[in-house]
């Protein structure tokens, strides 16, 4: 789920989280030190949005959510095919 920066909140565990960039540098991926689960990051194709992980929230439904394929491994071709799909 992304959201824009403004309407996201960390309301606790700041301390327990450490971030971690590769690349290009503009995705910022955040995980729990201790456990590695990955509640939230900042996504390389809208560095001005947070990427929730909803299994990290209170209250979804997940047997209501859609999920999208994305092919990571061809990133740049993936991202151009969902703006401009054939």
């Amino acid at each position: 789920m992304i959201v824009p920066r403004e309407q996201f909140a960390l309301l606790s565990g700041a301390d327990d989280l450490t971030t971690y960039t590769f690349n290009t540098g503009v995705a910022k991926h955040t995980f729990c030190k201790h456990c590695g689960i990955h509640p939230f990051y900042v996504p390389r194709s809208d560095p001005d949005k947070i990427d929730v992980n909803a299994r990290c929230l209170d209250g979804i439904d997940l047997a209501k959510l859609s999920p999208q394929p994305f092919d990571g491994r061809n990133w740049e071709a993936a991202m151009e095919q969902r703006v401009h799909p054939s």
